[in-house]
């Protein structure tokens, strides 16, 4: 929340708290930042000077106070202090950081689906806990909420009113913001909690889209197009469209409750939440979550074509294969799985002009060269067969080469040894 300078006719101290900062301004009154002797931060509200003498004004209030006192919940901002027969009546509520949902949108740009959800899901379960407290705000609206750490928070019950009280303060002239007001409100009707409804099928609108669902103009323009005209939705979501829809119906009685409302954008935030982690890929995500997306494919693609590489390497099972062929007899025969796939030979077979039948299965053979069937495929990223290189057959078991040679090293070291001492003799 934006912050300004105290100026020179703003009090320096009201009641027990010590002001700070300006944090904004109404037709009321003035908000301040201020805190108590403990360091608590508050919200001060001091009605104007020129409206302190008003009656009128003075009521409306009373009945803001009186608002937020009866409602329980963490919806809105907790009640600290008051004085309503002060010079300049105020109120103190608890503190909430963060900045308004119109902020917020204005400078980042349209909420996702399954955040405009999820902040329009706790809204609705507020508007539960204000309107069981016989309370309609009225005036809801992307200003009035603000976006706290610990969920979005509803103030300003400034002109909030009992529930089925008239809309009007003066013959003729509806309360409320143009845009956001229900058309009972503009008529002139009895409010209820079916016109707080409308004014967040407003609000998720205009979170979703970044604009007003009835555009903009004159405050007469504005009313006229709530009345009569059908809210424009193109930029919503296809996941909330249908039920900002229902909620902006000019017909209370066609509007969804409160509790309805929670409950399905509850419903709506879950699923799209899973959907843009799961069901969307990469194309529902921001930007930058696109781009490492898009390296992690590229890495784990680039990490199988290397897997799928021949190696010229014999995995550990082949050579157990291979060893235990030879120990029983069958020679190169079982040493030589054949193609990229990494087979493992069977041991006991037969070889028929010169192919290898290890890696046939029984009651096949193989001849002239060919594939047998049935050959039972190795490791992924192995290759166990042996490659041929001038036309002669490589070892297939280096380690087993390097063994016989270390074998007829030491051979021969020792027939040397042994012919120089005879020599000697």
């Amino acid at each position: 929340m934006a912050m300004m300078r105290l100026r020179r006719e703003d009090p320096r101290v009201v009641g027990s708290f010590r002001l700070h900062r300006r944090l904004g301004a109404g037709g009321m009154g003035v908000v301040y930042l201020g805190s108590d002797r403990r360091g608590q931060r508050v919200a001060l509200k001091v009605i104007r000077p020129d409206l302190a003498e008003d009656q009128e004004f003075r009521s409306r209030f009373a009945r803001e106070v009186s608002a937020a006192r009866r409602i329980r919940g963490g919806c809105t901002a907790r009640l600290v202090a008051a004085d309503l027969e002060a010079e300049r009546p105020w109120f103190a509520t608890q503190y909430v950081p963060g900045p308004s949902l119109h902020d917020k949108v204005a400078e980042e740009g349209p909420l996702a689906a399954a955040d405009a959800a999820a902040i329009g899901a706790a809204l609705s379960e507020g508007l539960v806990a204000v309107h069981e407290a016989g309370v309609v705000h009225r005036d809801l609206k992307p200003s009035n909420i603000l976006l706290s750490p610990k969920g979005p928070r509803i103030i300003d019950f400034g002109i909030a009113w009992a529930t089925g009280a008239s809309t009007l303060t003066h013959v003729g002239t509806a309360v409320g913001s143009p845009g956001f007001l229900a058309p009972e409100q503009v008529r002139g009707a009895a409010v209820t909690p079916a016109t707080d409804v409308f004014s967040l099928g407003a609000t998720l609108a205009y979170a979703a889209m970044g604009d007003s669902p009835f555009g903009h103009g004159s405050s007469e323009v504005m009313l006229y197009r709530v009345v009569h005209e059908e809210a424009q939705l193109r930029g919503v979501p296809d996941a909330l469209a249908p039920l900002v829809r229902a909620c902006l119906a000019k017909d209370p009685e066609e509007r969804p409750s409160t509790l309805q409302l929670s409950m399905r954008l509850k419903e709506i935030a879950a699923r799209e939440a899973q959907g843009g982690l799961h069901g969307q890929g990469a194309e529902g995500r921001p930007p930058a979550q696109r781009e490492r997306v898009e390296v992690d494919r590229l890495d784990r693609a680039e990490r199988l074509e290397r897997l799928e590489r021949p190696t010229g390497r014999l995995d550990d099972r082949t050579q157990r294969y291979t060893e235990a062929g030879r120990d029983r007899g069958t020679g190169a025969s079982a040493s030589r799985p054949e193609g990229r796939g990494g087979s493992v030979p069977r041991t006991g077979g037969s070889r028929t002009g010169g192919s290898a039948t290890g890696g046939a299965r029984p009651g096949s053979s193989r001849t002239g060269g060919s594939r047998g069937t049935g050959s039972r495929p190795g490791r992924p990223g192995t290759r166990t067969g042996a490659r041929t290189s001038g036309g002669g057959l490589r070892p297939a078991n280096p380690r087993l080469l390097r063994q016989r040679l270390t074998v007829f090293v030491l051979v021969t070291l020792i027939v040397l040894l042994g012919i120089a001492a005879v020599k000697q003799f």
